[in-house]
């Protein structure tokens, strides 16, 4: 990358066909959507990628195959986050080979209590770091138990340089994005947010320039950065404002479901499936989320028709 990544990165789903065998073709058919989107880059097997879901060679798959078709026309985070920081690593450095411009890890982290402290985690970016030479993106996801304040994240960009990216979406965001941004100026390129961009304009205010949302509003999120990079605070927030009922709704009652819905529900892909045992949302729920949308008229429900 020429220039530091910023603007709308949305995280690729992994489609499934209904018997939950991937459908590369349905997931590959997303990235040209999110293209029209004019997305400013796109992350790969990501936990709304389902990643959890996924065999080693699934990931590998889908990973070559989106990156042959983006052939470098957008950035691509991929996502190699292992709590072994040789795999870890190891899944790194195959990303880069395919051609990632980037990948973002979590902090190792096993269940609710296999954590790491402070110490342990630099050390773990520094071994992953020194596999690669493309930027990290370090995640600090509420997914995670592993702690990172904000002292620790100074500390650790400080350490490893190759750290130029954080995505944060934990509670009260924009006061971590901020004392990031005053600590580290410059040595932090990248501070982005994610949590479906449900506090985008405090986060925003904060410092941040980009976001990481899903796939189901990013032609949207998009036209409000750039009126707030304009100078256009107030449009910003007004259409943010308008956008926030369905993003929300997203956050709260569906999860990363919301975006499998609206895509098959627009015609763009032919399933919703989610791998067991996550199952679907309930009929009241899905019904309430298509009403949401089809108030606001989002490219996701017309991009294919």
């Amino acid at each position: 990358m020429s220039a530091p990544l910023a603007g709308v990165v949305p995280v690729v789903p992994t489609i499934f066909h209904d018997d939950e065998t991937v459908d590369l073709g349905g997931t590959a058919r997303v990235v040209d959507y999110l293209m029209d989107a004019g997305v400013d880059g796109l992350c790969l097997l990501a936990n709304y990628s389902e990643q959890f879901s996924l065999t080693d060679a699934e990931r590998d798959g889908i990973a070559r195959t989106l990156l042959e078709r983006i052939a470098g026309r957008l950035p691509v985070i991929v996502t190699t986050s292992h709590y072994s920081a040789r795999v870890a690593a190891a899944r790194s450095r195959a990303a880069q080979d395919m051609g990632a411009a980037m990948v973002m890890i979590m902090p190792p982290f096993f269940g609710a209590t296999l954590t790491a402290g402070g110490p342990a985690v630099i050390e773990y970016f520094k071994q992953v770091a020194g596999a690669i030479h493309i930027p990290v993106m370090v995640q600090d996801a509420p997914v995670s138990p592993t702690p990172l304040p904000a002292s620790l994240l100074i500390d650790l960009v400080r350490q490893v340089p190759q750290v130029q990216y954080a995505k944060i979406e934990v509670p009260q965001a924009a006061d971590k994005l901020h004392a990031l941004a005053v600590a580290l100026g410059d040595h932090l390129p990248g501070p982005f947010d994610g949590e479906e961009s449900i506090t985008l304009i405090p986060d925003l205010d904060a410092g941040a320039t980009g976001t990481m949302p899903s796939s189901m509003v990013p032609a949207e999120l998009g036209q409000i950065l750039r009126r707030y990079r304009s100078g256009d605070r107030a449009g910003a927030v007004t259409a943010w404002e308008d956008l926030l009922p369905l993003i929300h709704f997203e956050n709260r009652q569906c999860g990363l479901r919301a975006q499998k819905i609206l895509l098959a529900e627009g015609g763009i892909t032919a399933s919703d499936r989610t791998r067991a045992p996550l199952g679907p949302v309930s009929p009241r729920t899905r019904r309430g989320l298509i009403e949401l949308a089809a108030r606001r008229d989002p490219l996701i429900m017309r991009w294919a028709r």
